[in-house]
Parts: C-alpha cells; structure tokens; sequence
C-alpha cells in the first residue's frame, strides 16, 4: 500500500489521481485533514483515513499498513513546521513504512538564501535520521503565476525586482514524477532533482507573454526597496514582500538556475515549459 498525505491538496491530489492510473485503487490510501473532502476518492476504492500532522495516534492509523508514506510539506504558517514534520515522519516509521517519500525543494540547505530552504533541509535530517529508506523529492518552483508575474494584463508591465534565472516546474509533471517514483522498480535513495530542462527568468516570461498575446509586455527592473513600498501600498504587508524579496534575491545568484534531465527521463517526455505553462493560465 501507498499512503499520501496532504490528498485534497493541489500537489498530492494530483499524485493520487496519477497513481490510480498505475496501481489498483486498494493499493492507495490517503491521510486528510477532512474525510469528507476525500469522498470522491473513498467512492473510487481509495482508503481514506483522517490524520492531522498534530495528532500522532490519527497518522499512526493513517499510515498503517502502508510500504510507503509520501509526506506533503506543511502549508500551516503558523505551526512549527519542522516539528510537525517529525511527528509525520515518526508516526510513519512506527506505522511500519519501509520507505518515506517527503516534497522537498530544490536547493535545500540550512544556510541556503531562501528561509523555507531551511525546513526542508531540516526535515531532511529529521529523514536521513529515521531509520528507514527516504526519498526528498526536490522539486523545481511551481506555483501561482498571477501571484509570481502581477497584474501584466492589466498593465502590460511585469514591474519586480531584479531576479536571475529559476527552474520552474509545472505542478503537474511534479505530481506524475512522484507516482511514477512511488510505483516503480528503480530504488531513489536521498535527494531527487526534479526540474525542468530550461531556467527562466522574469525577462523570459515577458517575452512569452508578448508573443502569446501579441502585445508588447515590458519588464521593468524595480529597486527592492521601491518594490517593497509599492507591494505595501497595494495591501500586502510589509513582511509578507521582504519574505519575498528573499526569492527575488536568490535568483540573482543563480541559486535556483540549476537543471537536471531526471524530471524528463522519468515522464518520457519534455516537461511542460514556461510557455506552455503561462498558456494555460493566459486561457484560465
């Protein structure tokens, strides 16, 4: 059996849908905050168990049985994040897992330039300490393009601070790597790189606006500083900007610029490009 946590969520609920495409729906069981949430896949055969990464006992009967649990990362903000993650992780090992699958990020590090960085490198730690075989999956950025790009439709402007190149993923192909992972034959062992083959930059994404759209998108270089006042003129508060100032300021030292062929070996196929990508949300 595979258990994934975090199953109603964008990123492992589209692990779950790939995986049911691979494996017999009883080999599937999920750990939800909500079971109801998870009722189309309870209709479908999938075991649906409630478990919270607060509540220990919850997990341990949410993992039970299974050969492997992925781990989703914690998206509570106001919870200790790395301790919630050991409980997970814990509560897996006791379950009886032989192997922990966790979505981790590229670049990982305790010192790295981006503060999340240093979860994931701690929960790493929290693996390569459990006893058992574990997999980070260190995925490329993926993410809301509207909150990344800004108002560019609107303004035809992509105003933002200086940036540098990023290896940005498609939240799909990082769901398909994952099952294809959970249900293959050739052991990952440790930290996973899965990236696209090309790194952009806002710059990039400037151009493939323009020519999607047949406008003439600019990029506008502002300074952090400025960016900073103007986000929170715009409502956002000046905490939340710094905090994503700290992105911006990494990818100009080329922090996230790495890419690997692995993500590409294992689909089949080229992962979904920028362009592809900013398409979609174009036509959403």
């Amino acid at each position: 059996m595979i258990v994934v946590t975090g199953a109603t969520g964008a990123l492992n609920g589209a692990t779950v849908e790939h995986l049911l495409k691979r494996v017999p729906a009883h080999r599937v069981g999920v750990s939800v905050r909500d079971v109801d949430r998870a009722r189309h896949l309870a209709d479908r055969g999938v075991r649906v168990r409630q478990g919270t990464y607060d509540d220990p006992a919850a997990l341990r009967d949410s993992f039970a049985g299974a050969e492997q649990v992925l781990l989703v990362s914690s998206s509570d903000l106001g919870a200790d994040v790395v301790a919630q993650h050991r409980r997970a992780i814990e509560a897996a090992v006791e379950a009886g897992a032989e192997r922990i699958l966790y979505t981790s990020a590229q670049g990982a590090a305790s010192d790295g330039p981006y503060p999340p960085l240093a979860i994931h490198a701690a929960t790493e730690a929290i693996l390569a300490d459990s006893g058992v075989a574990w997999t980070a999956l260190r995925n490329g950025f993926f993410g809301d393009l509207n909150q990344l790009l800004g108002p560019w439709r609107r303004t035809g402007v992509m105003a933002h601070p200086a940036d540098g190149p990023v290896a940005w993923i498609d939240r799909a192909d990082a769901a398909e790597a994952a099952a294809i992972i959970l249900t293959g034959d050739r052991p990952f062992d440790g930290p996973v790189p899965l990236t696209p083959t090309d790194a952009v930059t806002i710059d990039d994404f400037a151009a493939i606006a323009s020519e999607l759209t047949g406008r003439t998108i600019r990029r506008v270089v502002v300074d952090d500083e400025q960016w900073i006042a103007d986000q929170v003129a715009n409502g956002t508060p000046e905490h939340a900007a710094r905090f994503t100032l700290t992105m911006f300021r990494a990818t100009r030292t080329g922090y996230f610029a790495r890419v690997d062929p692995l993500l590409a070996e294992l689909l089949g196929r080229e992962p979904r490009s920028a362009a592809e990508q900013l398409s979609d949300h174009i036509a959403a």
